[in-house]
């Protein structure tokens, strides 16, 4: 699933895969915003793990992910 994360005062979101449904994800972020200085993290495909503060969240965007060709199209 892709994930995109708007981070206040960041004009750049955080785009990643992550192998959890949606209904987890919906699940972390509410334990993050629940807690007293909450931190929202998760961990990509690859192993990378994003931490942050949820005092810093604009957004969490949850959309399923492209499925990629390989190669190149078209004729030359």
């Amino acid at each position: 699933m892709e994930i995109k994360i708007g981070v206040r005062s960041v004009n750049r979101e955080i785009v990643l895969e992550s192998d959890l449904t949606a209904e987890e994800v919906e699940q972390e972020l509410r334990n993050a915003l629940a807690a007293d200085r909450g931190v929202f993290s998760l961990t990509d495909v690859k192993g990378t793990r994003y931490v942050v503060p949820v005092a810093s969240l604009g957004f969490v965007e949850l959309g399923e992910g492209e499925t990629r060709s390989v190669g190149f199209g078209g004729s030359l």
